[in-house]
């Protein structure tokens, strides 16, 4: 019976964050709709039409309208804001303010479980974010493809490959005074230099292996071609390889961090 407890443990710690979770799902996935329709009547739609227009248009994109290459990267760019700010402010209110992860270890729970169960609600927190850019999607002819059915999985990859080495941080802080900087120095620049609103070979030469290097890039190719195809299988599993190793790497420092946190 222990050893089936045991094993089961991180979706415990999930349930109860789901138990929170499902009172305002709603909410969230009105979120995750609004935002990204925002998003693209005021760039897709709005900029798309000049950007369609232009002399460059046909070089940089080829047959592919703006409105379709900046709207598939909603998938990756919606998972990273979401899941670093619940990474944040999110889990550190486990640790310091409602002490929600304190009182798991009370119980049978191991720091490990603890870590394991946030990482499933934020998988969980990515697919919603994923599903509803989806559905926005679906309402135009440029992207309204089977693709879409994949691509939030891609959004899922890209979250946690942020979600969890800033998990990871924050499983090493006491308050929330760095979380500003992580935004505005690393999040941020990340959205507008990651291949999102053109592609990166449009940036300096000397930044553009600075972009490749970035979980954003690769989420937003993967996403990108789900949708849209013209990627090769190779560089498909390049960046799902990359993904995963941001993905893998931040999960092995967030129980790091939470065990010595909550064995503190």
């Amino acid at each position: 019976m222990q050893r089936r407890l045991t094993s089961w443990a991180p979706v415990r710690v999930y349930l109860r964050d789901w138990t929170f979770f499902r009172r305002m799902w709603w909410s969230v996935m009105l979120g995750s709709i609004i935002q990204p329709l925002l998003f693209l009547l005021g760039v897709g739609l709005g900029i798309g039409e000049l950007v369609d227009n232009g002399p460059a248009a046909a070089n940089v994109l080829g047959d592919t309208s703006y409105f379709a290459f900046y709207a598939t990267a909603l998938f990756a760019t919606s998972a990273m804001f979401v899941l670093s700010q619940e990474a944040m402010w999110g889990t550190l209110d486990g640790f310091q303010w409602s002490s929600a992860h304190v009182a798991m270890i009370s119980t049978p729970l191991t720091p490990t479980d603890v870590a394991i169960g946030k990482a499933l609600h934020y998988a969980m927190r990515a697919l919603f974010t994923g599903v509803g850019v989806a559905l926005v999607l679906a309402l135009f002819d440029d992207t309204r493809r089977v693709g879409l059915l994949l691509a939030p999985f891609g959004s899922v990859l890209t979250g946690l490959a942020f979600g969890l080495p800033i998990a990871a941080w924050t499983g090493s802080r006491t308050t929330d005074a760095s979380f500003p900087a992580i935004l505005r120095f690393g999040v941020i620049p990340m959205f507008l230099f990651g291949g999102a609103f053109y592609p990166i070979t449009q940036l300096p030469g000397w930044l553009q292996p600075v972009a490749w290097i970035t979980p954003l890039w690769h989420g937003v190719e993967l996403c990108r071609a789900m949708v849209l195809g013209g990627t090769s299988p190779a560089q498909m599993a390049m960046h799902l390889g990359v993904l995963l190793a941001f993905c893998s790497l931040g999960l092995f420092a967030m129980t790091k961090t939470f065990a010595a946190r909550l064995r503190a």
